[in-house]
């Protein structure tokens, strides 16, 4: 390689280096007021909590009635436990609604025997335009529940159709495999009667890899020993109660995670409902409900719970994870486009000038920052033009300090809700925290930009997903959900 061709190269290499420094220091920046924001809001809600009975909440007779809406797609293995787990929360007026989105299993026959299901006519209100509906039941045992089977459509269909059945004020969506802990609407319910101007509202999601379940119950937490479920075990705790906790100091959550969320039915209903072109489609439907509330007035907050809680079994393979965190970032950036008059607009408040800015430059573009970042470093190991102070920089500032973060989060975690109790859990915490960036990190870059690159091909497949269940019987999720 001659003397200019070297030089060039270097200058090139320097430049690269100087801006992926320069936008991770700002990233961090970032990150640390969300960390001083979450602590702040975490002590705030701690005295909220502590002096409160909601068993007042049980006797209440203002208490909202909520409708929970339940799509299901093939979920004939382990439909009877969820259900039965749904039907046993503790809430004062709740409606289970179970959508089964044109099941090709015994999903429907297995509901019509274990709980009594008897046909009733199917008459509705359709306000929002879905597939059509072939039959509705309702149980003679447990009088809130009701079953609809409907053509297939997909999980924002099958959620419209749920909305056009339900009876209650406020509704939560969920996914039909999604256990949530008995007290958990209780406690996801409370900004609603605390303010008016509450739209939605999110709950911590766990993983439930690696603990006991009983009748759609975790009876016994542990963290998972298969290194992707922990890892990820690590992630849903920084996710909830570093960002979102964060973000809801700021008032800046445009998140509610579709497996467990809480929205004033009329206003989702006026909102259009959920979409049906997007994977993204409950980021979509809660950055729209902002959007509107913004354009048209009304309530448009975004509250969330860190004390409810459910939990969700995560993928165990490189396979299946890279599909979904491919899904998920595809969603982002579909979201963002869709509503990219917002960026940097100040006629939407937080929203528009913070929020939506950090989702675009921190979310979305981290995966390519990091591998400008990678590819640097390794070009210049490879022609021995490395500067090591740009290695350690880079370590520092794209790892370190994230493993920091990821540190603190569970410390707060271990110290405000004490979900794991043994040594053995709380070293294997911290031990998947540093492992998370040996190679996990550097495929979840990959991941997230093969999605972005199916976005601009303009795919919308959600992909095969598969789940063991609760049981000894595998359960497979489809395009449905």
């Amino acid at each position: 390689m001659s003397d200019l061709i070297q030089a060039a190269l270097g200058r090139m290499l320097v430049a690269g280096e100087f801006i992926v420094l320069l936008y991770f220091v700002g990233v961090n920046l970032w990150y640390l007021a969300l960390l001083v924001s979450s602590m702040l809001e975490l002590r705030r809600h701690m005295l909220l909590i502590s002096g409160e009975s909601r068993h007042l909440l049980l006797s209440s007779t203002l208490s909202p009635t909520i409708s929970i809406l339940a799509p299901a797609f093939n979920e004939a293995a382990s439909i009877e436990t969820s259900l039965r787990a749904l039907l046993a929360l503790q809430y004062p007026s709740l409606e289970v609604i179970v959508i089964s989105d044109g099941s090709k299993d015994r999903t429907v026959e297995v509901l019509v025997e274990r709980f009594d299901l008897v046909p009733v006519k199917p008459i509705y209100e359709q306000r929002i335009k879905t597939k059509p509906v072939r039959s509705l039941y309702r149980s003679s045992t447990y009088p809130s529940l009701v079953v609809v089977d409907k053509e297939n459509g997909g999980k924002a269909d099958a959620l419209n159709v749920g909305l056009s059945f339900a009876r209650g004020e406020l509704v939560c969506a969920m996914d039909a495999d999604t256990l949530i802990e008995a007290d958990g609407l209780q406690r996801m319910v409370r900004p609603f009667l605390l303010a008016t101007d509450v739209v939605a509202a999110g709950g911590t999601i766990r993983v439930v890899n690696g603990s006991d379940v009983k009748f759609g119950r975790v009876v016994r937490t542990e963290v998972p020993t298969n290194p992707l479920a922990g890892i990820q075990a690590v992630e849903y705790l920084r996710a909830f109660l570093f960002g979102r906790l964060g973000w809801n100091r700021l008032g800046g959550n445009i998140i509610v995670s579709g497996a467990f969320g809480l929205f004033h039915r009329e206003a989702v209903l006026s909102a259009g409902g959920y979409l049906h072109d997007t994977v993204g489609e409950d980021m979509e439907l809660v950055l729209r409900l902002k959007r509107l509330s913004y354009e048209r007035g009304g309530p448009g907050r975004v509250a969330f719970v860190p004390d409810s809680v459910a939990w969700t079994e995560v993928p165990e393979s490189a396979k299946i994870l890279g599909r979904q965190r491919d899904r998920w970032h595809r969603g982002l950036a579909d979201v963002l486009w869709r509503h990219r008059q917002m960026l940097f607009n100040p006629r939407y408040g937080i929203t528009g000038v913070f929020v939506y800015p950090y989702y675009l430059l921190v979310e979305l573009l981290a995966p390519f920052f990091e591998a400008v970042g990678l590819t640097t470093l390794g070009i210049g190991l490879a022609l021995g033009l490395a500067d090591w102070r740009f290695a350690a920089l880079f370590y520092l500032s794209a790892y370190g300090l994230g493993t920091a973060l990821t540190a603190v989060t569970l410390i707060i975690e271990d110290v405000s809700f004490h979900r794991y109790d043994t040594f053995r859990d709380r070293g294997l915490l911290f031990c998947w925290a540093l492992v998370e960036n040996l190679g996990y990190r550097q495929l979840t870059v990959y991941w997230r930009l093969r999605g972005v690159w199916k976005f601009l091909r303009g795919r919308k497949d959600w992909g095969a997903m598969e789940r063991k269940g609760f049981s000894a019987i595998p359960v497979v999720r489809t395009g449905a959900l």
